[in-house]
């Protein structure tokens, strides 16, 4: 590749290539069988799920165009990653173009930040159904749910968009192999000559703006939820909400140890092995894309019905 001008990419080379767990190298092995079922777990779940929703009329209400969104955004988020790691674990497969591996690292931290915030949505959704049932809906509506897709596209994508074109603008004169099995901002950017401190900067300023704001109104929405439904005098009705809200926040939380990493990577790098964060980067690509549908939509009455009836039409 030819050098560019104005401190843009500048190689001998013309591809990156991705060296996973290069301190554990038997990771590979055992990780690719699980990795494999979780892919396949989490694409027919989430499949299944935005089919039953699209064909159910009864379904086309604001919570499951939620489901759905959220859904798709698990769908795209495992088919960016995934299989380009099990290539790499099958076939020795590491090399990927500088435009793709950018364009994975755009997917990656837009789609995660598109999760995050719709994860927040639904915290809202499941606030107001709560705490306000005769208000929901007038408040949770179609157009609701249209200004809330907007705002979650028009945010991550515009917060997020910077963390690639800080790292296609530095100048890469030496090393091309990426010690990650991802194209993660900071695991690129450290094969540049320049100074990074702005990529370090963002990347961390980012995810905490980002998330830790989407998880603190998360929180305060549940917490909300929990006064609420401690209030509940009906027989088997705390039981219940508790069950179905507490299993939705485990996996608001296990969605948020992203953050974790980020902290991991920035601050104590040099304390821990390279492969940990590596390693919870890959499960955090395909963990929750697998039990999202699962908790949120297999485990909804309403849902489960329409699945039951499909499949007794022979769908």
């Amino acid at each position: 590749m030819t050098a560019h001008q104005n401190g843009s990419i500048s190689t001998e080379f013309s591809d990156f290539l991705l060296n996973c767990f290069v301190r554990s190298p038997s990771w590979q092995h055992w990780l690719s069988l699980p990795l494999s079922f979780l892919l396949l777990l989490a694409l027919g779940a989430n499949i299944t799920l935005l089919i039953t929703i699209w064909l159910e009329t009864s379904l086309h209400e604001p919570m499951y165009y939620l489901l759905s969104l959220l859904s798709s955004l698990d769908t795209v988020v495992c088919l960016t990653v995934i299989p380009k790691v099990l290539a790499i674990f099958w076939f020795d497969l590491r090399s990927i173009s500088f435009f793709a591996c950018f364009f994975q690292m755009f997917i990656m931290n837009s789609f995660f930040a598109m999760e995050s915030c719709t994860f927040m949505v639904m915290a809202y959704d499941r606030y107001v159904a709560i705490c306000h049932p005769l208000r929901y809906p007038s408040i949770i509506t179609n157009q609701f749910i249209t200004k809330a897709a907007i705002f979650i596209l028009s945010r991550s994508v515009f917060l997020t968009l910077p963390i690639p074109i800080l790292s296609g603008r530095l100048h890469y004169c030496g090393r091309n192999v990426i010690e990650n099995c991802i194209c993660a901002n900071m695991s690129v950017s450290r094969l540049s000559c320049n100074d990074i401190t702005i990529n370090r900067l963002y990347q961390f300023a980012g995810g905490w703006t980002l998330l830790g704001s989407d998880l603190l109104l998360i929180f305060l929405s549940y917490t909300f939820i929990l006064k609420a439904v401690l209030r509940l005098k009906a027989q088997g009705a705390v039981a219940k909400a508790l069950s179905t809200c507490g299993s939705h926040f485990i996996l608001i939380l296990f969605f948020s140890t992203i953050l974790l990493v980020f902290v991991f990577t920035l601050v104590v790098e040099k304390k821990m092995s390279s492969d940990v964060p590596v390693l919870l980067n890959v499960l955090h690509h395909v963990i929750p894309a697998a039990l999202n549908p699962i908790v949120y939509g297999v485990r909804t009455q309403e849902i489960k019905q329409v699945i039951q009836k499909l499949l007794k039409k022979g769908w």
